[in-house]
C-alpha cells in the first residue's frame, strides 16, 4: 500500500488537486487501485451544487489520471522527479451516477497499450461496488525541462547580428 506520503512524493500535485489519497494495488506500469476519499470540504462543492453537492465527472477522470501517473512513475521512480505525465486524450467517457461527500471512490485502472512516451489505458471508478465512472485515456510522459528551443531573435544575437 502507497500512503498520501510517499503519493506526494511522485506526482507533483497538491491541495486542493490532488485527487488520490492511497493505493492499495499497484503492477507497475500495468495495473493500479487508488483511492479518493471524498469529503464536503472539497472546494469544489461550493459551486457544483449549492444544495446538491456531486463530484464533477471532469475530476472524477483527472483522479484517474493521477492514479495512473503513479503506476507509470511505479516503473522507474527516477522519472517522478524529472517527467509529467499529460492528458492526451479522453475517449469513451461515461458518467454512471453521482460521487457525493462521504463517498469513497474507487480507481481501477489497466494498461492497454504503450508505446514510447504514450501511455492508453482504461479507466473504472466505483463506489460501493458500484459503477459511477469509466473512460479510456491516453497520457504522455514528457520531460519537465525540455531543450529550450532557439528563437530568431536568439539566434540574431547569437551570431551578432542583433
Amino acid at each position: 500500500m502507497i500512503d498520501i506520503y510517499a503519493i506526494l512524493k511522485i506526482l507533483p500535485h497538491r491541495y486542493p488537486f490532488i485527487l488520490v489519497d492511497r493505493i492499495l494495488e499497484l503492477d507497475p506500469g500495468k495495473y493500479i487501485v487508488g483511492i479518493k476519499n471524498v469529503t464536503i470540504n472539497e472546494p469544489f462543492f461550493q459551486g457544483h451544487f449549492p444544495g446538491f453537492p456531486i463530484m464533477p465527472g471532469v475530476l472524477i477522470v483527472e483522479a484517474m489520471a493521477q492514479t495512473w501517473g503513479i503506476c507509470v512513475f511505479a516503473l522507474n521512480p527516477e522519472d517522478a522527479q524529472n517527467k509529467n505525465l499529460f492528458f492526451s486524450g479522453i475517449d469513451n467517457a461515461r458518467f454512471r451516477k453521482p460521487v457525493e461527500p462521504g463517498d469513497q471512490l474507487r480507481l481501477e485502472l489497466n494498461l492497454m497499450k504503450h508505446r514510447g512516451i504514450l501511455w492508453k489505458f482504461k479507466g473504472i471508478a466505483t463506489v460501493g461496488g458500484e459503477l459511477v465512472a469509466e473512460a479510456e485515456l491516453l497520457a504522455s510522459v514528457i520531460d519537465k525541462n525540455p531543450p529550450q528551443k532557439i528563437t530568431g531573435e536568439n539566434n540574431q544575437e547569437k551570431s551578432g547580428q542583433a
